[in-house]
């Protein structure tokens, strides 16, 4: 029988002003391998980042409702009745880092795989959006590079860029975390017209920097009215932490994600500067922060079958 393996990089969306709609791919990875067993029932091995949460949520993961997902489209596509999932895990969990949108990736392309790659990569693209309830970071995952996205009637439609090799993200990840729905439970249901016209400017701004490499512009395009304003409330020290990547040399910072980590883009030479002002601001806020030092996914998901 086949044994497939996909391996799925973190992405952080926003980047302040592109709420839901833009995203990165980052250099931390999700693996997961499926072996399909004629014994009845799911088999699990995890290991790596939240490994122990992974595995007393088994049940509800979102690899299998992915998996589940591309089963019920092809109906009875698959012969076996039983699966291995084994899962090695990079990414931190409800950080900010796009850990739900790779693990519905994997699950997708994983199952398809299995089927025979019946469905296309906008096909997957689509059902991962779905699961997701948005499509920025799925879209950063599958794809690579940095993403613009939209949801339309026909479904999703993206723009992809490759991000030059020697950028680095600076992320500060405090040592708690939030979940996506609790963080958008704090946002507004109405805006004003001001705020949406500020970001909507930045947000024509941030696609046109990565598109032309022009990363100085950054530090206007990474700015936020729509999100970052009310989720700064579950950091404490954020804004302090944003003004010493700034100061430090960063090109742009904000908020990743719902949060709670920040992500600060620079350049090589700066990012351990960056990264060390960042931890610093947030222990003067008596929040302990680990730093990780990133670089861009150009290449997104990427997949292999044996046999």
């Amino acid at each position: 029988m086949k044994l497939v393996t996909v391996t799925v990089p973190a992405s952080t969306a926003n980047l302040g002003s592109g709420c839901d709609c833009f995203a990165l791919a980052l250099s931390l990875y999700l693996r997961v391998t499926l072996a399909p067993r004629q014994e009845e029932g799911i088999f699990w091995e995890i290991k790596g980042e939240g490994a122990t949460v992974l595995w007393q949520e088994r049940e509800r993961s979102l690899i299998l409702k992915a998996f589940r997902r591309v089963e019920e489209r092809l109906k009875g596509v698959f012969a076996f009745r039983g699966l291995k999932i084994t899962v090695d895990n990079q990414i931190p969990l409800g950080a900010g880092l796009g850990s739900s949108g790779a693990a519905i990736v994997a699950g997708s392309l994983a199952a398809n795989l299995l089927a025979g790659s019946v469905l296309t990569k906008e096909e997957i693209l689509n059902l991962a959006a779905e699961i997701e309830g948005h499509p920025d970071n799925v879209a950063a995952s599958l794809l690579g590079g940095a993403v613009a996205v939209a949801q339309t009637e026909k479904g999703v439609v993206v723009s992809q860029v490759e991000i030059d090799p020697e950028l680095r993200i600076v992320v500060a990840l405090p040592h708690f975390s939030l979940s996506t729905s609790a963080s958008r439970r704090l946002l507004p249901s109405h805006y004003r017209r001001e705020e949406v016209l500020f970001n909507l400017a930045r947000a024509a701004l941030l696609s046109s920097a990565f598109a032309c490499r022009r990363y100085e512009l950054l530090r206007w395009a990474m700015e936020d009215r729509l999100y970052y304003p009310y989720r700064e409330k579950l950091i404490p020290g954020a804004g302090k932490v944003i003004e010493a990547a700034l100061a430090a040399g960063a090109w742009g910072a904000a908020l990743s994600g719902a949060g709670p980590s920040l992500v600060a883009l620079t350049s090589k030479a700066r990012a351990d500067t960056v990264g060390e002002a960042m931890r610093e601001a947030f222990a003067q806020a008596r929040v302990e922060a680990r730093l990780l030092i990133l670089v861009p996914d150009n290449e997104g998901a990427k997949c292999t079958v044996t046999f």
